[in-house]
């Protein structure tokens, strides 16, 4: 028993640290381009800001897988029991996660109730649609009631906890095989889903089934192969088998330029359709792709090369993995919002979601940092 504690205990790596702050600040830029892939009504500069909203959003795919990598790269193999691991790793998200996703969905209540226009929920979450204009408290309730079930047009961005929760509880699971196959093994699962990858693009352009896929089986061949538990087995793997610096440089660096180029332009030609599906229009930007994979190895791998001296930015990067899980529970109430300050600002159009980003995150941090100050350990239960 004593042994398996020893085991437990593990140094904290810096560089994936960096990956989060990447993550981190990504997924928030990656949020405040809705404004501009969303934009209401018509401008007389609607192709610059359609422009925009895809050059960035295209850009920042990697967000959500480098997420996953660094569950992969710190979690597997699991060391702990797997009751003690459920306990620390759900418990740790599920109160947040439960919390915003209500006070989300209460926002259009709240809103009536101070006498606000409905139209302001559109300028906090422009991804919503007019559905969300309504300020009923019966409204706000049914979209509560849904929560053991999906996420609202309101909290968009807790579709990633319900994935978390899924690849917690299967962690222990998938960390059996990992802790004893060779690497060669990894690399044949990795291959397999690799081809699965180019599944969503066969689906679209040639048949809708694939490898025994039909009405009556959505578990086609290579099912098992799929979705984000590749990202998981690539974190562990990357973290443990180095590129040099070379040839990050002469493969990496081509290699996202190709993905994204595949990722921007596919995007811009589905948007250019008369009419799309959401699955259409989410296609390109898909992040279990190819495209998207050949964009995240890359910034993974770089990542691993940052050489952090300074400690007070040890400290910083350290404070944002605390910190983390509660920034993105609340960045999602200031991505709109700071767009909006950006355009009153009149900072130039192609500044625009950069800066309204540094502007979500930073006072996300501060409100999290406030959070854990007044409330102690038991901020633990609002902000992870």
């Amino acid at each position: 028993m004593e042994q398996k504690q020893i085991s437990t205990v593990k140094t904290h790596v810096v560089w994936l640290d960096v990956v989060r702050l990447i993550a981190m600040f990504t997924v928030v830029c990656c949020h405040c381009t809705d404004p501009f892939n969303f934009y209401p009504g018509d401008s007389p500069i609607i192709g610059d800001i359609k422009f925009w909203g895809a050059a960035y959003g295209a850009f920042l795919r990697p967000c959500v897988p480098l997420f996953v990598m660094i569950t992969g790269a710190l979690l597997l193999p699991v060391r702990e029991e797997t009751s003690i691991f459920y306990k620390k790793r759900i418990l740790r998200v599920f109160w947040p996660f439960l919390i915003w996703s209500v006070i989300y969905n209460l926002f259009p209540w709240f809103t009536g109730l101070l006498g606000l226009r409905p139209e302001l929920i559109l300028d906090f979450f422009p991804y919503s649609g007019e559905e969300v204009t309504r300020q009923s408290l019966s409204v706000s309730l049914g979209y509560i009631a849904q929560i053991p079930f999906n996420f609202s047009l309101l909290d968009v961005h807790m579709w990633y906890i319900y994935l978390l929760i899924g690849l917690y509880l299967y962690l222990p699971i998938f960390s059996a095989w990992v802790e004893k196959v060779s690497d060669k093994a990894k690399l044949w699962f990795l291959a397999g889903w690799g081809v699965t990858l180019f599944i969503p693009y066969y689906r679209e352009f040639v048949s809708p089934y694939i490898w025994g896929g039909c009405s009556w089986n959505e578990f086609s061949m290579l099912y098992y192969f799929a979705g984000f538990n590749g990202y998981l087995l690539l974190g562990h793997y990357l973290r443990n088998h180095d590129w040099s610096l070379g040839k990050i440089v002469g493969i990496g660096i081509p290699m996202f330029v190709v993905g994204y180029a595949i990722t921007f332009f596919g995007f811009r030609y589905t948007t250019a359709l008369p009419a799309y599906t959401e699955e259409q229009l989410e296609l390109f930007f898909y992040y279990c792709s190819p495209n998207v994979v050949m964009m995240t190895i890359p910034i993974f791998l770089l990542a691993k090369k940052v050489n952090v001296k300074s400690d007070t930015i040890k400290r910083m990067l350290a404070n944002l993995t605390i910190c983390g899980f509660g920034i993105y529970m609340v960045h999602y109430f200031f991505t709109g919002p700071s767009v909006l300050l950006a355009r009153a600002l009149n900072i130039p159009l192609g500044l625009q979601i950069p800066a309204a980003s540094v502007v979500a995150f930073a006072v996300s941090w501060l409100i999290v940092l406030g959070i854990r100050k007044i409330c102690g350990k038991k901020a633990k239960y609002i902000v992870g």
